[in-house]
């Protein structure tokens, strides 16, 4: 069944009706043709036009799909990008001011309730598995190397000449 849509999507219809058939009619009658065929394009692609992913929250409601939210911290807010963008979750990440230590809401739509769980599930055990390494900081790791290096003795370049012949 496949094959014969792809065929059918390939072969060109193309119905001309003349008494005499020259270069400037065959010209013409493909001119039409691509203008016609740009046009429905155009017209597809106003279609499939719809957001996908990270958008702004105006962006979300527009899609009359209902909202839901859901709080994120801020240490993992990438993390959390790049696993909804696998999922193919249509997201809105707004920071909330009112609190302290800043949080951030991700709003989804209701419907991506399913793929939601599945994002949450991976983000949180990608957050513990960061936690749980407790990886020594390469910050103060290069902090102390740079005091040892100032702390060193300058050597001092001696300039010798020698005159050979």
């Amino acid at each position: 069944m496949l094959v014969n849509e792809e065929i059918s999507d390939k072969s060109v219809r193309l119905a001309i009706s003349t008494t005499k058939l020259t270069a400037r009619t065959l010209c013409r009658a493909l001119s039409m043709y691509l203008h016609n065929h740009k046009q429905q394009k155009n017209m597809k692609a106003a279609k499939d036009d719809r957001i996908q992913g990270k958008q702004t929250i105006k962006q979300l409601i527009g899609q009359n799909q209902g909202v839901s939210s859901l709080p994120v911290g801020e240490t993992g807010l990438k993390d959390f990008e790049r696993i909804a963008k696998k999922y193919g979750v249509d997201f809105a990440i707004v920071k909330d001011k009112t609190v302290t230590p800043t949080k951030y809401m991700v709003f989804f739509k209701a419907s991506d309730a399913d793929a939601i769980a599945q994002v949450l599930a991976e983000y949180t055990a990608k957050q513990m598995k960061k936690q749980s390494q407790n990886r020594p900081s390469i910050l103060k790791a290069l902090k102390k190397f740079k005091e040892m290096v100032a702390n060193m003795p300058k050597k001092e370049h001696e300039k010798k000449k020698e005159k050979s012949r």
